[in-house]
């Protein structure tokens, strides 16, 4: 029986996105297209790799939206079967924040917010993403974030696991959090926290799985088994390529079905 796959972090662009200067170095890395990939291109690319569901995020920066909510609101709507969507939200308007998250949540069935600490140059112990936690909780939804370091030249240092997310997991133990790309180069920060808190999971985003860091794949053979999620980060990098040497993992069938779909259809409450 061929893997269902569910893809935690992936994207539908528009032009806007795609004129971000900080994504030049990605594009320069991937000879990605500056046009941003029409939606039927990206129904074909999760087709070829066995995509049955992914998770599409919306995009806000300090300079504002780039892919707002309601955008990816009109393309889950269209294919409900195929793509669950993840929130974005103003870390500079708290109020409007909340606001945005209730709304997602209750009224457009999003499953998860997601704030990329880089882009803002805030790491996720600072005050203003506290009112977000708060409400994810409430509402039951996971806080997606990005850990390690970028590849747009920006910091890094607000993908540091500890002391950031650290604090982060002690002052709302009830908060679910799915960590981004991996966090190399912190990797034992990484897995520290996965052991101590069980709340805590990580995706393989922005990564093919033949360059995941070893120390990774150890722990998803075994005891971190249920706690590592398959992301793309799709158009920059496609599931089909992220997954073309997954055999080299050697996961077992349990640790496979988990990481490709069972982990994402839990942490996130899918209905597939």
């Amino acid at each position: 029986m061929p893997d269902e796959v569910i893809d935690v972090w992936m994207q539908q662009p528009n032009e806007i996105f795609m004129a971000q200067p900080w994504l030049e170095p990605l594009l320069r890395w991937t000879g990605m297209s500056l046009l941003a990939p029409p939606l039927s291109a990206t129904l074909d690319a999760m087709d070829e790799a066995g995509v049955r569901m992914g998770l599409l995020s919306a995009w806000h920066s300090p300079s504002g939206v780039l892919i707002s909510n309601d955008e990816v609101a009109a393309i889950v709507a269209t294919h409900p079967d195929r793509f669950a969507g993840i929130a974005a939200v103003d870390l500079a308007d708290p109020v409007r924040a909340v606001r945005d998250i209730r709304r997602c949540a209750r009224d457009l069935g999003f499953v998860g917010v997601r704030v990329v600490p880089w882009l803002w140059n805030l790491p996720p112990n600072d005050r203003r993403y506290y009112p977000i936690f708060v409400t994810c909780v409430e509402e039951d939804v996971p806080f997606c974030t990005q850990i390690g370091h970028t590849g747009p030249l920006r910091p890094s240092e607000p993908g540091r696991p500890i002391p950031y997310l650290d604090e982060v997991l002690l002052d709302f133990p009830e908060l679910v959090v799915v960590g981004g790309h991996v966090g190399y180069p912190w990797m034992a920060e990484v897995l520290s926290l996965a052991s101590k808190y069980p709340n805590f999971h990580i995706d393989t985003s922005a990564y093919v799985v033949h360059r995941l860091p070893a120390e990774l794949i150890e722990f998803m053979r075994g005891r971190g088994r249920t706690r590592v999620l398959f992301g793309s980060n799709y158009p920059m990098l496609g599931a089909g390529t992220c997954l073309k040497r997954l055999g080299e993992l050697q996961l077992g069938p349990e640790a496979r079905e988990l990481y490709l779909g069972g982990n994402a259809r839990r942490v996130f409450r899918l209905p597939i």
